[in-house]
């Protein structure tokens, strides 16, 4: 039997990555700060009690990491039994697509990202933080 000929097969292009531009990336951290501000910090953080003794929301913010937008909880654990006195969570992940448009998505238990909404403006993305509940800290 005839041996089989090999073809070489080409690699497909990479996909290219989208830079955020600057002006977004001011005013989405600007209208998402307002949000943690106003709505967030006084619905879920709680306040320094010597009583606790289960890790609670003691802060919330944002972080960028390259064109993703992280909304994220910060833990204490006050416990004599503490591995570490606090850690962050996060809970929200908003990635830029282009053209000032974002996916949002919600970490699951299993440290898996749900992708709920795609192509949505930077309004929309905070209010569905702000209304759905697949996004509580």
């Amino acid at each position: 039997m005839a041996k089989q000929l090999k073809a070489l097969i080409p690699k497909p292009a990479k996909i290219s990555k989208t830079a955020v531009p600057d002006a977004i990336k001011s005013d989405l951290e600007t209208k998402a700060t307002n949000l943690i501000e106003v709505v967030l910090k006084p619905k879920h953080v709680v306040p320094q009690k010597p009583e606790i003794e289960f890790n609670y929301i003691s802060d919330i913010g944002t972080k960028w990491y390259r064109k993703y937008f992280y909304s994220f909880a910060t833990y204490t654990c006050p416990g004599p039994n503490a591995l570490t006195p606090s850690f962050e969570s996060n809970f929200a992940r908003m990635e830029y697509l282009g053209a000032g448009r974002f996916s949002l998505s919600f970490l699951r238990h299993n440290d898996q990202w749900v992708k709920l909404y795609a192509a949505q403006t930077i309004h929309e993305c905070l209010k569905a933080i702000n209304d759905d509940a697949w996004f509580t800290p």
